[in-house]
Order: structure tokens, then C-alpha cells, then sequence
């Protein structure tokens, strides 16, 4: 017998932070084939990849927030999505302050 979620399990949770070139974003469409295209905080659209270890791992839809690595030749322009946040995550990230931005994007 599996133990009940409790809602006290949920408060401590891990979070994946971007680091160094890492930049958070928002799903805007699915293009196919492994790729997206992301809303990127940074203020750029990019058309980012699932990288094939992922590829059966992450589900993601439109208005998923996710962790976005840059390219380092056209890194301007495309990407890899390296992590998909959950609900309880995204309300972590926000109250910490990890993005300003989602004012702008509150339909997300």
C-alpha cells in the first residue's frame, strides 16, 4: 500500500533554478517533431529542441513554463528545452522572484 499525498509533502520541494546561460520561458506553440516555440524571458522567441535523452521523458503543451539552455552558435534563435516546472514549482519560482515578467504573461 502506497502512503497518501499529503498537501505537508508538497512544501518541501526542489527547484531547478536557471543557471549561467539557462533562461526561463513559455511554451508558445508546438511545431513538431521535437520542436517548440519558446517566449524566452530574455525577451526573445526562440525555436527550441527536446534533446533525445528527454525525448519520451517530457510531455510538454502550450503555456508550459520550462527552462530553456541557449545554442551557443545562434543561441539568439534556438535552444533546448531542458526542464518542464509544475504548478507548485511555477508558485515557487514566482515567489521568490525568479521572474518579473509573468505580470506581463498572467493568463499563464
Amino acid at each position: 500500500m502506497r502512503p497518501q499525498n499529503n498537501a505537508q509533502d508538497e512544501e518541501f520541494i526542489r527547484v531547478k533554478v536557471p543557471r549561467k546561460t539557462e533562461v526561463l520561458g513559455i511554451l508558445d506553440s508546438r511545431l513538431g517533431g521535437g520542436r517548440c516555440r519558446v517566449r524566452c524571458f530574455d525577451g526573445k522567441v526562440r525555436v527550441c529542441r527536446i534533446p533525445g535523452r528527454l525525448k519520451r521523458r517530457l510531455w510538454v503543451r502550450e503555456n508550459d513554463i520550462v527552462l530553456v539552455e541557449p545554442w551557443e552558435l545562434s543561441g539568439d534563435e534556438k535552444g533546448d528545452i531542458i526542464y518542464k516546472y509544475r504548478p507548485n514549482q511555477v508558485k515557487w519560482l514566482k515567489d521568490r522572484g525568479y521572474y518579473k515578467e509573468v505580470e506581463e504573461f498572467d493568463q499563464f
